[in-house]
């Protein structure tokens, strides 16, 4: 037994548990790949446990042992992508790992033929360019690209060092394991636009990582009396983990902020990011001597459509509503939810009065009703109060009062008697 790795594998058990702890609390796309990923990691540091063995049996642990590391830079490259579901990106994840099991195990045939060995390294060329090919139509991405790039290059780099004669038993993986961390390296420097410690930190550590499998077989071969512990080696590996911590912390930090300020439902500001931005949209208008507006939305006999439909379809019309809104004002423009059924959009400048008007009546007039949501026709109308700043009022306050009383006002109007708020 190879009791030296025994630290090791009480730290990466120590890191899936962190994973397993921080991604339970992690309400947004749980990044699991990355617990996978270091389990493997664990995995391999198991079987290093047992690497004193001889014979057969050393040779199967060493190939588990270079798989399940392999494997799982395929995990966190998985996790790097932002269409991981498609059905495409999995074939691609799942040719890729088939390919490296295939290669090890054919590496590890004695008196294997140079035409097996050459055709299990092209699988790692074969398979992502199929896969390419036949999703070019739904999917022409950079990541993609380069990934597929990435094991071209290593099935090219594999045949040649089978043909070279200067091969060496040190360099039987490195390639391997090297392509693959340096394709997590690169993928995530593309993905993660992030300057964040998580992000550098992890960043930073795949490329250290992927460095390793070069640098360390490089130092064994032409300086075998330079002595470095190989817990060096293993660095990388421990940035990284704290890395992917780090930016899971910043994440939920990120989420929980976000919830604060913006509504559950709907995912728009709500009424206390809606008051800041209010207040910053007058304050540039009074700098630059120009107007700012203010559009109060409400949704007339929203109860009736809960108790008419029920509450489910009360909250797909709201989304409904929210995104319509949205796509239907300018990106600088800010559209909040500040009530049940209450909205309001702030128009930045540059703008008059009379475009406000109409810009708040045009929005509320094409909204079709009644709207068809699962197989329901639901009916929506709305009444709108406007309020312009400087000529309405000169502060935030002042000016959500006089926007709300004129959307009553009108909602007066339209029912023919007294609103009730």
């Amino acid at each position: 037994m190879n009791w030296n790795v025994l630290p090791d594998i009480a730290v990466f058990i120590l890191i899936c548990i962190a994973f397993a702890s921080v991604l339970r609390g992690h309400d947004e796309a749980r990044p699991v790949r990355w617990l996978i990923g270091w389990g493997l990691i664990l995995v391999h540091f198991l079987f290093l446990l047992f690497s004193n063995q001889t014979g057969t049996a050393a040779t199967i642990i060493e190939a588990l042992s270079s798989l399940s590391l392999a494997w799982a830079g395929i995990f966190f490259i998985w996790q790097m992508v932002p269409y991981k579901r498609t059905f495409s990106s999995q074939w691609l994840t799942f040719s890729i790992l088939a390919a490296y099991a295939i290669f090890i195990t054919v590496s590890n045939i004695e008196n294997v033929p140079g035409w097996a060995y050459d055709l299990a390294a092209s699988l790692f060329a074969i398979g992502p360019i199929v896969v390419m090919i036949f999703s070019w139509r739904q999917l022409r991405s950079v990541l993609r690209i380069v990934l597929v790039s990435n094991s071209t290059v290593l099935a090219l780099i594999l045949i040649y060092y089978n043909h070279h004669p200067d091969s060496t038993s040190l360099l039987k993986y490195a390639p391997l394991q090297f392509f693959t961390y340096l394709a997590c390296a690169i993928l995530f420097t593309l993905t993660n636009k992030k300057r964040s410690t998580g992000a550098i930190l992890t960043v930073m550590g795949m490329y250290l990582w992927a460095s390793v499998f070069l640098v360390a077989p490089y130092f064994s071969i032409y300086h075998p009396n330079v002595l470095i512990e190989s817990e060096v080696w293993n660095l990388p590996k421990f940035v990284v983990a704290v890395g992917m911590l780090l930016l899971l912390l910043e994440d939920q930090v990120a989420f929980s902020r976000r919830l604060a300020q913006n509504d559950a439902l709907t995912g728009l500001p709500n009424r206390r990011l809606f008051e800041d931005r209010l207040a910053r949209s007058i304050e540039r208008a009074s700098r630059s001597k120009t107007k700012t507006a203010l559009l109060m939305i409400d949704m007339n006999d929203f109860k009736a459509v809960n108790d008419t439909f029920g509450h489910v379809i009360g909250d797909e019309v709201l989304k409904y509503i929210s995104t319509y809104f949205e796509k239907h004002v300018r990106r600088i423009d800010t559209v909040a939810r500040t009530g049940g059924d209450e909205f309001a959009i702030v128009l930045e400048c540059p703008i008059t009065k009379v475009d406000a008007e109409k810009i708040g009546r045009k929005l509320i007039k094409d909204v079709h009703s009644p709207l068809q949501l699962r197989d329901k026709s639901v009916p929506v109308n709305f009444s709108i109060g406007v309020a312009i700043y400087p000529d309405d009022a000169t502060n935030s306050t002042d000016l959500y009062m006089v926007a709300d009383n004129r959307m009553y006002k009108d909602k007066k109007k339209q029912s023919g008697g007294p609103a009730a708020h």
